[in-house]
């Protein structure tokens, strides 16, 4: 008889589950976002030293909507541990991350905040995403 080995679960599943967490509520909040610009562009309107952030306010909200329910969607079945849900999860907090930098100078410490946070889920993510799974 074949026996299986697995790893000891640590301490970087709680990141896995923060990390699945956080994916869910910024989903939906994203997603609501993207309502109000659909719906109701004048309230999506952000300006920063007199430059829009937006192109379309339109456009914008349907790109939030559709990114908002996605990472919803990809961090409820990251709960699961679904393998697949990890690589799509670490290719939308990358993407998060880097969209940070165009709102560095609005909000410089959120910014950054959300930029750290990301780098420790991309770590949890990339190195322990095994371990849901298990």
């Amino acid at each position: 008889m074949q026996e299986t080995y697995r790893r000891p679960m640590t301490g970087w599943v709680g990141w896995i589950v923060f990390a699945a967490t956080v994916m869910v509520i910024n989903g939906s909040i994203v997603a609501i976002q993207g309502l109000a610009g659909i719906f109701r562009d004048e309230s999506f309107f952000r300006t920063a030293g007199g430059e829009v952030l937006v192109l379309d306010q339109t456009a914008w909200g349907w790109i939030h909507l559709i990114f908002g329910v996605l990472l919803a969607v990809v961090g409820v079945l990251l709960f699961r541990g679904s393998l697949v849900a990890t690589a799509l999860a670490i290719v939308l907090v990358a993407v998060n991350l880097v969209s940070q930098f165009a709102w560095i100078g609005v909000y410089p410490w959120w910014s950054l905040i959300v930029i750290l946070l990301d780098i420790f889920i991309l770590y949890a993510l990339i190195v322990h995403g095994g371990e849901m799974a298990d």
